[in-house]
């Protein structure tokens, strides 16, 4: 696998419309980011709960069409809110929309004020972590087997036809959001990616324990794509903020950099470093 960086904008839907939403990935696709991010909320969780907030994995599907290079994905998908079987449904139709350029992102749930809204259980951290340890293992399968079965305590399949197959082979690249501890070894057993938040306390102490879980089960963990994320938008404010960004991660062994996106009214500074700065690190 490279290690060859690359650039995302992270496009969390708060308070827009289709329009707008749509403008934003057709923006970074025009610019040349590599991947580019919604946010999986039925709320916002921005300024209060009582703006827009469109569904990511219509807005996925939406934007699929809408563009024709850079990759696509929900940062991250929050596994209580949909049954696996449903999601790998949902991610192989956006596969074959996109014609291959879904990035699978999912984490173990964590909103618990939008959980209660909605009437979803939210259950413990413990029990959390251990639906999405099935929850992963029943996507491989449906990607991967022609009629699979399972048997878990929280998810079940039973000689489940599912076609078509993803596009993307042998299956769509997973990528997965958390710093814990047992997630960061499902991560090292199962993901393509891992997804870090730029603000963790001691992010250096969480990529030596994801090396550490690779290490435990034989893996090599240079084969796992690892991808920071800064929110707010003071590394986008110049080039020189960006840069300064993307060098301290870069230090720590980081291949992918996801900033957030200031808006359109405000789209100037995204543009700047999408041309002066970014094809210089790609050097």
């Amino acid at each position: 696998m490279t290690t060859a960086p690359q650039f995302g904008l992270f496009l969390a839907q708060h308070h827009h419309d289709w329009d707008d939403t749509a403008a934003e990935f057709q923006l970074a696709d025009e610019l040349g980011y590599d991947h580019a991010w919604a946010h999986d909320h039925f709320v916002s969780t921005k300024h209060g709960d009582e703006g827009k907030m469109l569904e990511a994995w219509s807005v996925l599907a939406g934007v699929a069409a809408l563009t024709s290079r850079v990759r696509i994905g929900v940062l991250v998908t929050g596994n209580t809110y949909r049954h696996p079987g449903m999601l790998a449904k949902q991610a192989v139709t956006v596969d074959h929309i996109s014609h291959g350029r879904l990035i699978l992102g999912l984490g173990a749930g964590w909103h618990e004020p939008e959980h209660e809204m909605y009437g979803y259980p939210f259950p413990s951290a413990r029990e959390r972590v251990d639906r999405f340890e099935e929850a992963v293992q029943v996507l491989e399968l449906l990607q991967t087997e022609k009629r699979p079965s399972f048997a878990g305590t929280y998810y079940q399949l039973k000689n489940a036809a599912f076609e078509p197959k993803p596009l993307q082979q042998p299956r769509i690249p997973l990528l997965v959001g958390s710093i814990g501890k047992r997630m960061l070894r499902i991560i090292a057993r199962h993901a393509d990616m891992w997804d870090a938040a730029a603000h963790v306390e001691d992010l250096p102490g969480k990529v030596r324990m994801l090396d550490d879980a690779c290490r435990e089960v034989g893996r090599d963990p240079a084969t796992i794509r690892r991808q920071v994320h800064v929110a707010g938008t003071e590394a986008v404010s110049s080039p020189d903020a960006f840069l300064a960004f993307y060098e301290k991660h870069r230090a720590l062994g980081f291949t992918d950099f996801v900033t957030d996106f200031p808006g359109l009214e405000q789209q100037e500074s995204i543009r700047r470093i999408a041309t002066e700065v970014i094809p210089s690190l790609r050097q």
